[in-house]
């Protein structure tokens, strides 16, 4: 048992990460699904440490989403770094070190080679072999087996693999990477390797010379700049999980071929992710048409996760649309259901939980990719598709929409609307009593139409929502008679107060 402890987990590698690194305070970050062997994998640990005044603390139940290195539960600590193990999305950490053990999931390495050898039958394209992180360590054996398999038909062997990424992540800008070997060792001088990782994580496509350097969820690969990747068959090794439907939403104009590592046999059905997509395009449209809009936090850890939260502050405001920021955890539809002025919600995540299922929600939620698209006037969708927010950050201010432009055609109302004017929006000024002082004068002001309001997208703030409600919670103003005065309540218990015992006494 300690055995495979040690090998499924990578305890010797992890190990050598600590001490290489003098840490003394680790944070072990577990999936649910891994979590019942968190107290072996600390032993094992410990043992391999064999001391030396390391502390170990096990998390579970991450604030956000498993696949992200959950640095507010760290912190919480005083952790110096996070060892992460199970699936992940590969986003740039904020403020600590993280080493990452992705797992080793098994693989017939014999069946996906004959797989790899029908598809480039069938098909005259090359083929390039993405898979999930926990399929890595079998890499250098598919290669192996399916060179040989080509050479065995008398095929010359047109297959591309992607690279994974890196197995150690910093958040400062020289990102540390280290290239594991398929059986877990490593060698001695793999642990201070510099890569340019930064220019990886900030953008999905990169032109170096003649050529194109990509990464996507924590793999990365290279093509010609005479290619493009259409030109390539897309073999997926895995499960069909957010990694694949990242991959798959990324570049929906690819053939794409998965291979169901259960069954073992290829799938070319698509269709449902593609459905996903269909359903993105009517939610912009639908967010188009949205007055009110919330953005929600879905990560505290994630590099550039306040950027772009700013930017889409400034990018809805130059739209001539309200904003508000909602940190809540993670998203549902009785939490959201708390906020029924938010006509549409931003949900700024890492890019494998993005994709947020809004169909039992009141509002639609939505990536910052479609924000983009709905609140730039005149942008067209080219059938691009970006999960990573990192793609999206810019230093440019977006354009204020003039109060001339002309009315635009709603496809979800069916007609031409007139977008608000961004004076009906202005920020006031920011003083202690300044959200009181809006208040009360818009309460003030009796609404006529509050139907319109409340169920046909009236409003154009929260106050004008509030407003227009019956009920506004608790106030201090009271319009009714003036209330008795004080009276002395009853004392003793439920079960007999003092003036009941002495009526019976009586």
């Amino acid at each position: 048992m300690g055995d495979d402890i040690d090998a499924r987990y990578e305890v010797p590698r992890t190990a050598e990460f600590i001490r290489a690194r003098a840490y003394t305070r680790v944070a072990l970050q577990f999936p649910d699904e891994m979590l019942r062997d968190a107290a072996a994998v600390a032993q094992a640990l410990r043992r391999e440490l064999g001391g030396g005044g390391v502390k170990l603390f096990v998390m579970a139940d991450t604030a956000y989403n498993s696949c992200c290195v959950d640095e507010v539960g760290a912190s919480h600590i005083d952790a110096q770094c996070v060892v992460h193990y199970g699936h992940a999305c590969m986003s740039p950490t904020s403020n600590l070190p993280a080493f990452f053990v992705f797992g080793k999931t098994p693989l017939d390495t014999d069946a996906c080679a004959r797989s790899l050898l029908e598809c480039s039958r069938e098909s005259d394209k090359r083929i390039l072999v993405f898979y999930g992180l926990e399929y890595a360590h079998a890499l250098d054996d598919l290669k192996a087996v399916v060179a040989e398999l080509y050479k065995s038909h008398s095929r010359s062997v047109e297959v591309q693999y992607a690279d994974v990424l890196c197995s150690v992540m910093s958040p400062s800008s020289a990102a540390e990477v280290e290239h594991g070997q398929s059986d877990g060792s490593t060698h001695s001088d793999d642990l201070s390797i510099q890569s340019d990782v930064a220019t990886f994580v900030n953008n999905c496509c990169n032109v170096e010379g003649s050529t194109r350097k990509y990464s996507l969820g924590g793999l990365t690969w290279s093509t010609s700049i005479d290619d493009n990747m259409e030109d390539y068959l897309l073999y997926w090794i895995g499960q069909d999980n957010s990694a694949f439907a990242n991959i798959v939403l990324t570049f929906n104009k690819c053939d794409i071929v998965r291979y169901d590592t259960v069954a073992n046999q290829p799938s070319r059905d698509v269709s449902h992710l593609m459905k996903i997509l269909r359903r993105r395009y009517y939610l912009v449209e639908k967010a188009k048409d949205a007055n009110i809009v919330g953005i929600l936090v879905g990560t505290l850890g994630v590099a550039g996760y306040l950027h772009i939260i700013e930017q889409m502050k400034d990018l809805i405001k130059a739209a001539g649309k309200k904003s508000y920021t909602l940190v809540m955890g993670r998203p549902n539809s009785a939490k959201l259901a708390n906020f029924p002025e938010c006509e549409v919600f931003v949900y700024v995540s890492c890019a494998q939980t993005a994709l947020l299922d809004s169909k039992d929600f009141l509002a639609p939620v939505i990536t910052p990719f479609e924000a983009v698209l709905a609140f730039s006037r005149g942008r067209e969708w080219t059938g691009e598709y970006l999960l990573d927010f990192k793609d999206l950050i810019t230093t440019d201010k977006p354009e204020i929409s003039s109060t001339t432009e002309e009315a635009r055609f709603s496809f979800i109302k069916g007609g031409y609307v007139e977008d608000n004017c961004l004076e009906d929006n202005e920020e006031q000024p920011e003083t202690s009593l300044a959200l009181a002082e809006v208040t009360e004068k818009a309460l003030s002001i009796k609404n006529q139409n509050n139907d319109a309001v409340l169920y046909q997208g009236g409003a154009k703030s929260a106050i004008d929502y509030l407003k227009a409600r019956s009920y506004r919670g608790l106030t201090g103003e009271y319009e009714g008679p003036a209330p008795d005065s004080v009276l002395t309540g009853r004392t003793g218990r439920a079960a007999g107060y003092n003036n009941e015992k002495k009526e019976i006494t009586q």
